[in-house]
C-alpha cells in the first residue's frame, strides 16, 4: 500500500511537457521547439499550430468587446497517415494545458440516421475538461484530504473516549497512544490489520431511459429526483487498513471538492481555450451517390458546419458556446480532396498545411531524437529484464532503409511502419529475454539485415508480416 502522507505531499512533481516559460510568454518560435522534442519535420504544420495557440494567448489580452469578435482560424490538415498530424494536435493541446478531444469524422451520422451526432463531440470534451480541472484540484486539496482521512483512520483504530474534564491524566494517555498508532501507520505497519468502515453502497436499478435525443440532452437528472435510490444507503463493510485507507482518502477528495464550481470552471475552459482535432475529414467529402452506405456523407459536413462556425449546444452540464474552440481537421486526401467539402465547411478551414511523407532520413532521427524515440522505448522496457540492449547507428539507419523500402512498396504508413519493423527485428530478443544469460545485447546492421532481409524480399510474405 502507498500511503501519502502529509510530510510526503509537496514532492516535486513529474516533469510535464511545457517549458519553464509560462504560456503568456511562449512564442511561436518556443512553441514549435517544444513539439521538435516529440514531432521530427513538418515544420510548416508546426508553424501553423504555433501561430494559432499564439493568436489565443494575443486575444486572451484584448479588451472583452474586441476578444469576443476575434475567431480562432481552423486548420486543415493534409498528408498521409503516420506523418505526426494527431500527434502534433495532442502534443499543443498538452502544451497549452487545454482540453482536447480526437474524434473520427467517419463515425457520425446525419441527423435522422442511427449513429453519434456531431454535437456529441462538445458533449465528450465537456466530460476531458471537467476530469482535467478535478485532477487539479485534486492536487490542491491532496493535504488536507490525507490529513483528515488520517484523522478519521486514527478514530477507527483507536476510537475517541468519553473522558470528563477531570480525567486529565486519562486524556494524555489517550493522546500518548493515538500518536503511537499514528507513528505505526505511518510507517506502513498496520497495513494488515482489519477495520469496520461505514461505505456507500452504490447500487443502480436495472433499467435505461431511450429518448429521441439522447440522455445528455435530458433536462431532468433522476439522480436528483430520486436520491434515496441512487447510492445513498451505507452498510459497514471489514476491510484492511490499506484498502480503507484509499477509500477515505478518495472519500475526503470528493467532500473538498466543489464539483458545481470545477463543473463551471471546466467548461469556460473549454469555451476559451478547448480543441478538437477532426481526424479522416477526407472520408466524408465528396458529392452524394444517391445509394449506398454514403448516402449521408454531405449531411455530416452539414452537421458539422454549425458546431465549427459557432453555436451553442445543450449538454447534461448546460449551454456549450463553440464560437472559440480550435478545429484541427486532418485526412490523407488520397481519393479525394479538400475542394470537395461543401464550400461553407471549406472557408471555415482557412488556414491548410501539406504534411509531407517521411523518407528514410526521417525515420532515422525518429528512432533516435525524440523524447519517447523507440529506440529509448524498447532498452527501457527490457532493462526490466535486466537486458542492456544497444543500437549501433548503422542499425538504426538499417532499419531506416528497411522501412522507407517498405513503405515504397506497399502502402505508406508513415511511422508506423517502424512499430512493425522493431517488433519483428526484436522478437527473438524479448521472447527470450528472461532466459538470456548474456545480458549485453548488440543490435547492428548485420543483425538487422538477418531478421529483415528475407521478409522483404518476399512481397507476399512481407505483406503479411511488415
Amino acid at each position: 500500500m502507498a500511503i501519502y502522507l502529509p510530510g510526503k505531499v509537496g514532492e516535486p512533481a513529474p516533469e510535464t511537457e511545457a517549458p519553464a516559460t509560462g504560456l503568456d510568454e511562449l512564442t511561436p518560435r518556443q512553441i514549435v521547439s517544444a513539439l521538435d522534442k516529440y514531432i521530427i519535420g513538418q515544420q510548416q504544420a508546426k508553424r501553423a499550430v504555433a501561430i494559432a495557440l499564439r493568436n489565443r494567448i494575443r486575444r486572451q489580452k484584448l479588451e472583452p468587446e474586441m476578444a469576443e469578435e476575434v475567431l480562432p482560424k481552423n486548420i486543415l490538415m493534409i498528408g498521409p497517415t503516420g506523418v505526426g498530424k494527431t500527434e502534433i494536435a495532442r502534443r499543443l493541446a498538452r502544451l497549452a494545458n487545454a482540453p482536447f478531444l480526437k474524434v473520427e469524422a467517419s463515425k457520425y451520422t446525419e441527423v435522422g440516421y442511427v449513429g453519434r451526432d456531431v454535437e456529441s463531440m462538445i458533449r465528450d470534451l465537456v466530460d476531458v475538461a471537467i476530469e482535467m480541472v478535478r485532477e487539479e484540484k485534486l492536487e490542491e486539496v491532496a493535504e488536507r484530504a490525507e490529513m483528515n482521512a488520517e484523522e478519521r483512520m486514527l478514530d477507527l483504530l483507536l476510537p475517541p473516549t468519553a473522558a470528563g474534564p477531570e480525567d486529565a491524566r486519562q486524556r494524555e494517555s489517550f493522546q500518548q497512544t493515538r500518536t503511537k498508532i499514528r507513528a505505526q501507520l505511518r510507517e506502513g505497519r498496520l497495513d494488515d490489520k482489519y477495520v469496520e468502515l461505514e461505505v456507500r453502497e452504490r447500487s443502480f436499478p436495472a433499467f435505461e431511459i431511450v429518448s429521441s435525443s439522447g440522455v445528455e440532452e435530458m433536462d431532468v437528472n433522476i439522480k436528483d429526483v430520486l436520491p434515496g435510490l441512487f447510492g445513498q444507503m451505507k452498510k459497514k463493510r471489514r476491510m484492511k487498513v490499506s484498502e480503507a485507507w484509499e477509500y477515505l482518502v478518495q472519500e475526503e477528495e470528493n467532500r473538498l471538492i466543489d464539483m458545481e464550481q470545477a463543473t463551471r470552471t471546466a467548461v469556460g475552459r473549454l469555451e476559451q481555450s478547448g480543441i478538437i482535432f477532426i481526424d479522416e475529414i477526407d472520408k466524408i467529402a465528396g458529392r452524394e451517390s444517391g445509394h449506398g452506405p454514403d448516402v449521408s456523407r454531405e449531411g455530416v459536413q452539414r452537421d458539422i458546419l454549425p458546431i465549427v462556425e459557432g453555436t451553442t449546444v445543450n449538454t447534461r452540464h448546460g449551454m456549450v458556446r463553440t464560437d472559440h474552440i480550435l478545429f484541427i481537421a486532418a485526412g490523407a486526401f488520397h481519393v479525394t480532396k479538400p475542394s470537395d467539402l461543401i464550400p461553407e465547411l471549406q472557408g471555415r478551414f482557412p488556414i491548410r498545411v501539406e504534411l509531407h511523407s517521411l523518407t528514410a532520413e526521417d525515420f532515422v532521427r525518429i528512432l533516435r531524437e525524440p523524447k519517447n524515440a523507440l529506440i529509448q522505448q524498447y532498452t527501457a522496457l527490457l532493462e526490466t529484464e535486466g537486458i542492456h540492449l544497444t543500437f549501433t547507428d548503422d542499425a538504426a539507419e538499417e532499419i531506416a532503409r528497411y522501412a522507407a523500402r517498405v513503405n515504397e512498396g506497399m502502402e505508406n504508413i508513415g511511422a508506423r511502419r517502424l512499430f512493425t519493423i522493431m517488433e519483428k527485428l526484436l522478437d527473438e530478443i524479448s521472447f527470450e529475454a528472461p532466459d538470456l544469460r548474456k545480458k549485453q545485447v548488440k543490435i547492428d546492421a548485420a543483425y538487422v539485415h538477418k531478421m529483415l532481409a528475407d521478409i522483404v524480399k518476399d512481397q507476399d510474405l512481407s505483406r503479411y508480416i511488415l
